[in-house]
């Protein structure tokens, strides 16, 4: 009876690790913030799920020295909720402003990027 006891202990145990670490790999917001510049592309892609994904430009400065160069960051990102994917698809050329959520890991439903878009938060008039 003793043997049987420590394994169901342990085999709990276990259970609770796990479930621990998948759900602070794979459903903890690690960080979240806003990222505002120009759509480079947006597309729908996937084998088994579909998901949206997309890549902006970020333009600004670089003021390392003394000199003043025009730098641009690159922020790849998916999208989960179809609504918002369809205010993304909706403003070509405009400068556009997102809200996303940083996770620790990817799973193959929520899109190829670790960053999840999940608002628009203001789009540009029309250039």
């Amino acid at each position: 009876m003793k043997a049987a006891k420590v394994i169901g202990i342990a085999s709990a145990i276990v259970v609770i690790i796990l479930t621990g670490f998948l759900y602070f790999k794979f459903y903890f917001v690690y960080s979240e913030g806003v990222n505002e510049g120009d759509i480079n592309y947006f597309q729908r892609e996937g084998f088994i799920f579909k998901t949206y994904e997309g890549k902006m430009i970020q333009s600004g400065f670089n003021s390392h020295n003394v000199k003043t160069t025009i730098q641009s960051n690159e922020f790849k990102f998916s999208v989960e909720d179809k609504a918002v994917a369809d205010k993304i698809n909706e403003s070509p050329n405009r400068q556009i402003k997102l809200h996303w959520k940083r996770y620790l890991g990817t799973l193959p439903w929520r899109g190829n990027s670790q960053y999840v878009v999940d608002d628009v938060l203001s789009v540009s008039a029309q250039q």
